[in-house]
């Protein structure tokens, strides 16, 4: 039932996006195409099943929130402006998430730990990573410290240049790293220190004016406090959920007249818009321009681009951005290792792919408590929905918070044992 009502909430959010950004066109909407849209996504209200019967795990957690992508693209395809083949495009990206969800939901028999790092050997990696932390948050400053609004980010964004090493240990440690770490203090009731690393985090804002670094530690708090109250199944939807439903109701309200649009704007903005809808509408736009251009055959991950013929110098966030003039556009792995890497034809074969690494992290958390999978992946959940999977592994520390994973000892978790996250593991 929490499901459908996320469902319902996520259609009515599109059709107010295309309402209110109408100037961007980039979530379009019409009433005659109203009956077509809904017949593209009730297929794929079916698979929302299989959120109800698998267990959680690391792939549940991210599987939702491309499902949640994946549902937005199957409405906002039936308004788009574009020529390409919507038809087939619907049914790759129907079968991509098919594909995907097949391992990152099912495969999570646990992988035999061969080495396990000690309490004390823990306790003295936390300590690391936050002096790591300051270390980088203090080299960072030297590059780029303003403290502006949200509003200014964009003005002075594209002014920052970072060292290549400083740019990668940014992204690892504050979204891998921090987040690990403050998952092990809060599950250990260590409050003052999980509060320091929310302070780390805040701080990485000033340096990267970046929004993600600026809602993180507001994010990690709210996934925390889900994963108090609901078992984790539950915390993931509501996750998405309520932030939606609450931009929908600032909607609503300002509609009414109760709320002036500067009320409601940077939250309807951020969340609704940028977090959700631009990652559905990405692929509508992957989705044109590879009809018309060569595919990349994965040339974009770095390490493989010497012995790839690739037809690109740019980053693909840059050649979208030439194309559509709608700042860098980053898109996650169904549109980036899927269409423009293979096409249509064969991205649900690279979404299969995707899924089986997902499901290694599966497998590498087997045995963690989900409080501890949902806060130490929490960042993550975010990043992968607009950057491509070889991105948020390596450059964004996915794949060392896998590692972490593996290491950490199961037994400092005995005392939660009987929570309800736990149980629900």
């Amino acid at each position: 039932m929490l499901i459908s009502f996320h469902i319902v909430t996520c259609c009515l959010s599109l059709i107010y996006i295309a309402d209110i950004y109408s100037a961007l066109q980039v979530v379009m909407f019409n009433k005659a195409g109203l009956y077509a849209a809904v017949l593209n996504v009730v297929p794929f209200v079916a698979v929302s099943a299989l959120f109800v019967f698998s267990r959680f795990s690391y792939g549940y957690f991210l599987g939702f929130y491309f499902y949640t992508m994946v549902l937005g693209y199957l409405w906002l395809v039936e308004f788009s402006k574009f020529h390409y083949d919507h038809r087939s495009a619907a049914i790759s990206a129907f079968a991509s998430a098919l594909a995907f969800f097949a391992p990152a939901l099912f495969a999570v028999s646990p992988a035999k730990q061969t080495f396990i790092l000690s309490a004390r050997a823990l306790d003295s990696l936390l300590s690391f990573i936050m002096i790591l932390a300051v270390a980088i948050v203090a080299f960072g400053a030297l590059h780029n410290f303003r403290l502006i609004g949200i509003t200014d980010i964009y003005n002075f964004r594209n002014e920052i240049e970072f060292p290549g090493w400083l740019r990668y240990a940014i992204g690892v440690t504050s979204n891998a790293l921090l987040p690990f770490a403050f998952a092990c203090f809060a599950l250990r009731g260590s409050r003052w220190r999980a509060a320091a690393v929310l302070l780390l985090l805040l701080l990485f804002y000033p340096i990267t004016l970046s929004k993600l670094s600026l809602f993180a530690p507001f994010w990690l708090l709210f996934l925390m406090l889900l994963s108090t109250y609901f078992e984790a199944r539950t915390s993931v939807v509501l996750s998405l959920f309520l932030p939606v439903l609450g931009g929908v109701i600032l909607v609503y309200l300002f509609q009414s007249g109760v709320l002036r649009y500067d009320h409601i704007s940077v939250y309807f903005g951020t969340v609704n818009f940028r977090m959700l809808a631009f990652s559905s509408a990405a692929l509508d736009f992957y989705n044109d321009y590879f009809s018309t251009h060569s595919y990349t055959h994965f040339c974009q991950i770095l390490f493989l681009k010497p012995f790839v013929d690739c037809p690109y110098t740019d980053p693909l966030s840059i050649v979208m951005s030439n194309a559509y003039h709608l700042g860098n556009m980053n898109a996650s792995l169904f549109a980036t290792e899927g269409v423009a890497s293979v096409g249509l034809l064969l991205a649900p074969v690279s979404a299969l792919a995707c899924g089986l690494v997902i499901s290694l992290g599966n497998r590498l958390s087997s045995g963690l408590p989900s409080k501890f999978i949902l806060l130490s992946g929490g960042v993550l959940s975010q990043i992968v929905l607009n950057v491509p999977l070889a991105t948020t592994l390596l450059t964004n520390g996915g794949a060392l918070l896998f590692l972490l994973w593996y290491v950490t000892p199961r037994t400092m978790f005995d005392r939660e044992v009987g929570s309800p996250a736990a149980q629900a593991h």
